[in-house]
Formats: C-alpha cells, structure tokens, sequence
C-alpha cells in the first residue's frame, strides 16, 4: 500500500492522494473511516472525498460507491491497480485535515483510504515536497510525524512506512514553517513543534518544563526501566490560534491546540522585576492549562493507546465502537495530568488544590450526574459527550470530570487503609494492569474485572461494592470524608448567581439563557434554553421595572425583594415569569484548604 500526498490546491484547500495498491482483490473495496480513534463521534470524514478515478496499468476502471464510505474498485485481482482523489481540508481542529498557504496538517483517518483484507500488510506514505512550497507557500516548510522515515530530505519530506493501516492513520503529520526544538527524557528522544507562535514564545520554557513532565510520566510508569517505554521517540504537535483548546493522543506522538496567549513568553529586557514576575502571573493559568493537556495527551501513550479497553483491542472505523470504561482511560488519565505536574514541580500545592477544586465542583454543578452513572456517561459517549445540547447538563455527567474524582477517592481510600504496614495507591493498581496487560504476550486489552482483580490481589479485599456505588452509581462521591483524612477541609461558599439560580447564559447586551438545570429556580419559574431575559419588574408599594444587561444587574435591582417577575423575549412573544429568588446559602460550592501540610505529601507522593 503506497499513499503519495500532495497539495492539490492551497487556495483551495485540496491534497491530493494518490493510492497505489499493490496485490488487490478482485473488485476491491476501500473505505474511509467515520471516527478517529480518541475522539467518541462518528464525523462522516468521506464527505469531504472528490473526483475519486481508478487505473489498472494503462486501463481506466470504473469505481462504485456502495455507501457513505465505501468504493468497490472495478479491478483485476493480483496486478497493482491505483485510486487518485482529492480531499477537502479546512477543519482547524486535531481531529482531521487541514490545508492553507501556511500550514499543513493531517491526519490518516482523513486522508488514507483503507483497502479490505490489506490492513495489516506494511504501508507507505509519500508527501511531495515541490507541491507543497509551490503556489504560494513558504519555502521554508519542514514535516513533523511519529511515522518511520524510509527516505527523507532534510525538511522530512519524502517517504514514511507503517506497519499497518492502524498505525498510520495513527500517526498524524504536521507540516509548515513551524518552530521546532527537542530534549531527550530519560534518554529518549522527543520533538516539540509549535505552529503559529508569537516572536515573544519562549521555547526553551516549553521544552524544559515539557521534559519534566515527560520524565515524570516515563519514572511513573517503570521506575528506573527506561528501556520498558512503548515508545523510542515522540513528537509533540501544538497549533496555537487566537482561540481554541484540546489535544488527541496517538501511539508516539499528539496533537494539541491551545490559545497564543497561553504560551509562554519571554520577559522584556527592559521590564522591571516587578513588571516581569506580574507578566508571569498573568498568564500562569493560561499556561498551567497548557502543561495539564501535555501531561493528559502524553499520560494517554500508555492509558488508552497500549493499556486499553477490551473492545478497542482492533478498531472498527466503520462505526461506533462501545465501551464502558471511558471513565478509566479518560477519567484516570485526568486524575494523574494534574497530580504529575505537581509531582514534576511545576505547580504547588495550593495551585493543584485550585485545579482539584474546580473538578470537584464542575461536577457538582451537574444534574446530570443524578441520572447517569460514569459507566453509562463512557458508553453513550458518542451521542450524549460528543453530540451536546442545552440540556446535556441534565442528561448525563462527563467521564473526564466524574471518572477524576472516582480515581481520586479510590486513591485516597487505598492510601488510608494500605495493607499489612505498606502502603497502597492507586500509582500501583496502574502499575499492576500494566503488568498484567501489557507485557509478555499480553498486548493490552483490559476489562474491569481486570481492575477489581488487581485490586484485590493488591489489598486482600474485594472492591465491587465501591465500584458498584462510584462507576455503576449515581449518587454522590464521599470526597469530603475522604480528603479530610488526607489534610484537606471543605469550606461550603455561596455559589455564583447563575448557578443558584439554576442557569447558564452569555451576555451581550442582554441575558441570553443557554442552559436551564432542572429542579433549580430558573426550571420551577418556567425559564428555557434560547429565552433572552430582557429584564424584571419588581413588587413593592409601587411596581418598578428594570432592563437587565447582564445578570449582576439582578442583584442591583432586586434588592430584599424575594420573588421578581423576570421579562422574557421567547420566539419574539413578551412573556412574564415568577422567579423566586434562592438564599445565597443555596447550591453552595466547594473550597479545599490545606490543613495538614504533612498529610496532602504522603498523598501526592512527593
């Protein structure tokens, strides 16, 4: 199987691929994949397919679609047959393709047609380096990917092979005029490449505290057995635009989007100490998010893409594949991304306090975590996680968020009993099912019996009932109980007005309601999703009305007042609603405070 790739037409946003199959069946069927690996929704990549023809040495073949997906190739059996067709690439996201005068970026599920019974014969893929610094393009392009180089130019183009189809297309490419560094974390060699940064990036940051980060997970994973890692080299592939966030994992390498203001900058010569250590803090949180996605996406080269579930043992790109383990792969790979920068020391205690405490209560703000246990929240991924609405709050909770706080308690209860003078964690259940998955002949697959029996073997005592109660479950974690024995109070604050009144919304000149949570004011007083909230009249000896810009001005307006008729503008009708206003005491949020410095160490096994 050979892919060449080139660009088409940069304005237009075209690749051009062309598939050479070597040994085709008879009729041969191709198809392109309707998922990515990592990412819970099926997105329909062939829609973005044209102009798909076919020869077999000097005879044009007919080539048929069956469905959404799928060619059959009108070809002779044994003699190479070769597919040209063009790809539409103008999605600025880590999911699938994108093309312009300035950077290239790609991955396989969106490009490489798989062709039926070929997919664990070797695969090569070709990128054309004259198309790509033609048309308008920089001259200066290089090509970042995880894929082995067979033949290559100094600036990476030229030919890559995979093994098979499930590694190439899990392998994505990046390729432009990008910047580029690399370190080497216990020995082994890691690239990073930034896409769209600013002149005051400070790259020598990224890559110092990425390789702390790096290291961490490598030491995590197998202590002083360096040569135990799934991996011999990584790339790291960052776009950075004016606005946007995430990363997907992939088996060396992940690509990641993140805002231009949360890279790190360098400090102004010219700038005062004062002036400096205030740009700092400035953007601290910004790049602290930045460093918990590599940290996640990284983690991932073992939690997912080798240590996976059961169902994802071979991928079906055809449809959805189903799993109730989400919560494990996602939610424990959440747990440890925060906790390993601080075990890297690139936070403190009081900052992963902050980043824990907004986990916490990002699920208690969530109704739907009444109705839909984290098992169910992982199985229905593809239409509830990937497909919200405006009632998605209600509906379900997310495995991220919730899966976190599940491996959080199962931690803290581990270390609070320990077993036989030893202590216990959840460091080492993760350890166990890497033991027992994925070495020797094991390549993976995990189940949760796999988990439970880890468990007992590591405890002498079965855990079904907590996962009964915390996966299969819906009712609340004991995370106050459970932290207080590791040095951690909770202080119950009031909450934001919005969320004791039960509501998200945007505001722009007026309040536009975009979530009602039910069983809150906002639900009993008759408030829905798409209503603008124009203003409120108020009872008193004489009625008042007030035109609200944004909802603070409630407070301003209201006064004392317990009930207020709120104003509202649905499908262009005037309607009046009854709002009963909630006590400041109503839905509370959660602050951790360290109390026990000593306590909060053992547990961040620092």
């Amino acid at each position: 199987m050979h892919y060449r790739i080139e660009a088409a037409d940069l304005h237009a946003h075209l690749y051009g691929v062309t598939l050479t199959i070597e040994q085709p069946a008879a009729n041969q069927l191709v198809s392109l994949p309707v998922w990515i690996a990592g990412s819970y929704m099926v997105r329909e990549f062939a829609k973005q397919i044209t102009g798909i023809s076919a020869r077999q040495g000097k005879r044009h073949v007919a080539v048929h679609q069956l469905d959404k997906a799928t060619w059959v190739v009108d070809c002779e059996a044994g003699q190479p047959v070769t597919l040209h067709y063009q790809v539409h690439a103008h999605d600025d996201s880590v999911r699938t393709a994108w093309l312009t005068t300035q950077r290239g970026f790609f991955n396989g599920t969106s490009l490489c047609l798989q062709a039926e019974g070929l997919a664990d014969v070797p695969h090569q893929l070709e990128l054309v380096a004259d198309s790509f610094n033609a048309g308008g393009a920089a001259s200066k392009w290089q090509v970042a990917t995880g894929l082995t180089p067979v033949k290559t130019d100094r600036q990476g183009f030229g030919t890559y092979v995979a093994a098979n189809y499930d590694e190439l297309v899990d392998c994505p490419v990046e390729m432009g005029a990008f910047w580029s560094g690399s370190f080497k974390a216990c020995g082994i060699e890691h690239r990073f490449v930034v896409a769209g940064a600013t002149p005051a990036f400070d790259g020598e940051r990224l890559l110092r505290d990425s390789q702390k980060i790096c290291e961490t997970a490598i030491r995590f994973w197998h202590g002083n057995k360096h040569s135990a890692t799934p991996h011999k080299n990584y790339v790291f592939m960052l776009n950075a635009v004016a606005d946007g966030y995430g990363g997907l994992e992939h088996r060396n390498s992940t690509a990641l989007i993140c805002n231009r203001a949360d890279l790190p900058r360098v400090s102004d010569s010219s700038s005062t100490a004062k002036d400096a250590k205030a740009h700092d803090a400035k953007q601290s949180d910004g790049y602290t998010t930045l460093l918990g996605l590599i940290s996640h996406e990284y983690f991932h080269t073992w939690n997912v893409k080798r240590l996976r579930p059961a169902e994802f043992a071979r991928y079906d790109y055809t449809q959805e594949n189903y799993t109730e383990l989400l919560w494990f792969f996602e939610g424990f790979t959440s747990y440890y991304d925060d906790l390993l920068l601080r075990r890297a020391g690139l936070i403190d205690d009081a900052q992963y306090l902050k980043l824990l405490n907004k986990t916490i209560n990002q699920v208690l703000q969530t109704p739907g975590r009444e109705v839909h246990s984290v098992a169910q929240s992982s199985f229905e991924a593809w239409t509830k996680y990937y497909r919200q609405d405006a009632n998605s709050p209600n509906l379900t909770v997310s495995y991220y968020t919730k899966g976190a706080l599940v491996a959080l308690c199962l931690d803290l209860t581990l270390r609070q009993h320990g077993v036989k003078n030893h202590s216990v964690s959840l460091d080492d259940v993760m350890r166990a099912l890497w033991a027992r998955c994925c070495t020797g002949k094991h390549n993976g697959p995990m189940t949760e019996a796999d988990v439970l029996a880890v468990l007992k073997e590591l405890t002498g005592r079965s855990w079904t009932a907590e996962f009964k109660a915390w996966v299969h479950g819906t009712r609340d974690l004991p995370l106050e109980k459970l932290l207080a024995h590791h040095g951690v109070n909770v202080q119950h604050e009031p909450a934001q007005l919005a969320q004791r009144l039960g509501l998200r919304v945007a505001e722009d000149h007026s309040v536009q309601i975009k979530t009602v949570l039910n069983g809150s004011a906002a639900h009993k007083a008759g408030f829905a999703p798409g209503d603008e909230w124009l203003g409120l009249e108020v009872a008193g000896k004489a009625t008042s009305a007030w035109r609200l810009k944004k909802l603070d001005d409630l407070a301003l307006y209201a006064g004392t007042a317990k009930k207020v008729t709120a104003l509202i503008s649905r499908d262009r009708q005037l309607l009046r609603l009854i709002l009963a206003l909630p006590d400041a005491k109503a839905n509370s949020t959660w602050r951790l405070v360290l109390d026990n410095p000593k306590l909060i160490t053992k547990w961040l096994g620092l």
